[in-house]
C-alpha cells in the first residue's frame, strides 16, 4: 500500500510518500517502507511562539504554502491514506485551530496535534526501521527538534520509558543565541539551562543504562555532516555515521563560533537551518556529555539516522490502514 506522512514541526515541514511492504519473517510480521517520495521546506512555523504562544499570520502562510505544495506531490503520486503531525510548536500555540483548519481545507485530514511522549514513540520506531540494533543493546533514540527534544529508551522489543521536554533549536536560539556570532556568556547561559532540563530527564530516563545512541532529526544530521567535514549533504554517509563524543564536540565548538556568513558558506547546511544550527549542536553535545557521564564512560560515541519520526508516522498509518 501507499502512505503520505507528514511531520510539522517547529522549524520544518516534510513529507513522505512511501510502498509499505508486510513481510513475515521468524513467525512474526514486519512492515518495511520503500521510499517513493521526500521532501522537506524549511517554514518556521514555531518562530517567535516561545515568545507570544501564538502563531504569526506570516509562519502560517508559509506552511499553507508548503501544504498546498505537498498536497499537489500526493494527488500525483496517489496514496491510501494520509497522516499529517503536529508536535512541538503546535502544542504550544493558542491559536493552533488556525493551522488545523487550514490543513483540513488543503489535504482533507485533521492534523493529529501528538504529545511529546507519541512524538518520542513514532521516533524510536523510525529510528530502530533502518538500523541494525544487538538484541542486548539498550538504546536511547534523541529527537532533537525545533522546539522540542524527545528521549525515548529502549530496545528492539520496544519502547521502555519517554519523554518530551521544551528544548530545541530556535526555542534556544530566540533565547539565548541572538548574536552574531553567540556570545560567551550567552553560550554559558544556554548550557546552564540545559543541563537543568537533562537532570530532569535523567529521572526519568535511566541514562546509566543505555549502551547505544541515535541522534534523529536535522539538527543532529547536520552536525554530524560538519563532523565529517562533508563539502555537500550526503544522505548516504550521513545515515548510520557514528563520532565520537569528542568530534561532536569539536563540531560544535566550531559552528558556535562561526559567524552566520561563514556557516550560510557550509556546502552542506540548509538555509533554514544557518541561524539555529548552533543551538541545536549545542543541545546535542550536551546530552551526549550527560549520557557518557551517568553510564560511566561506556557510551563514547553516537549514530546518526535520517530515519525518523517521519518514518514512524508512516509505519503508523501503514499499521492503520491494513486494520
Amino acid at each position: 500500500m501507499r502512505v503520505a506522512a507528514i511531520d510539522c514541526g517547529t522549524n520544518s515541514i516534510r513529507l513522505l510518500i512511501a510502498d509499505a511492504i508486510s513481510m513475515d519473517a521468524d513467525h512474526t510480521t514486519a512492515t518495511y517502507l520503500n521510499d517513493v517520495v521526500r521532501e522537506m521546506r524549511i517554514v518556521r512555523l514555531g518562530e517567535g511562539v516561545d515568545e507570544t504562544h501564538a502563531f504569526s499570520n506570516e509562519a502560517l502562510a508559509r506552511t499553507f504554502d508548503a501544504a498546498d505544495e505537498y498536497a499537489d506531490i500526493i494527488r500525483r503520486h496517489g496514496a491510501e491514506g494520509i497522516r499529517f503531525v503536529a508536535t512541538s510548536a503546535t502544542r504550544d500555540a493558542s491559536n493552533s485551530e488556525l493551522l488545523k483548519r487550514g490543513i483540513h481545507s488543503r489535504l482533507g485530514v485533521e492534523p493529529d496535534v501528538i504529545s511529546g511522549e507519541e512524538e518520542a514513540q513514532l521516533s524510536f520506531a523510525g529510528a530502530l526501521s533502518a538500523v541494525d540494533v544487538a538484541e542486548d543493546d539498550t538504546v536511547l533514540v534523541v529527537d532533537l527538534g525545533g522546539g522540542s527534544t524527545e528521549f525515548v529508551i529502549g530496545t528492539r522489543s520496544g519502547v521502555e520509558r519517554a519523554i518530551s521536554v521544551n528544548m530545541g533549536c530556535v526555542r534556544f536560539t530566540e533565547r539565548y543565541l541572538t548574536t552574531d556570532p553567540p556570545r560567551l556568556d550567552d553560550v554559558t547561559a544556554a548550557r546552564a539551562e540545559i543541563r537543568a532540563m537533562l537532570k530532569s530527564v535523567a529521572e526519568v530516563i535511566p541514562f546509566e543504562k543505555v549502551t547505544k545512541v541515535i541522534g534523529v532529526a536535522g539538527s543532529v544530521t547536520t552536525i554530524t555532516a560538519h563532523g565529517l567535514m562533508l563539502d555537500h549533504y550526503e544522505s548516504e554517509r550521513i545515515n548510520g555515521a557514528e563520532l565520537t563524543v569528542e568530534r561532536y564536540a569539536a563540531a560544535t565548538q566550531s559552528l558556535l563560533t562561526m559567524t552566520r556568513e561563514k556557516r550560510a558558506e557550509l556546502g552542506f547546511m540548509h538555509p533554514g537551518r544557518v541561524d539555529v544550527i548552533g543551538a541545536g549542536a549545542l543541545i546535542w553535545q550536551e546530552i551526549l556529555m550527560r549520557v557518557r557521564e551517568d553510564s560511566h564512560g561506556r557510551v563514547t560515541h553516537a549514530s546518526a539516522s535520517e530515519h525518523d519520526i517521519l518514518d514512524g508516522i508512516a509505519l503508523s498509518l501503514a499499521s492503520r490502514v491494513t486494520l
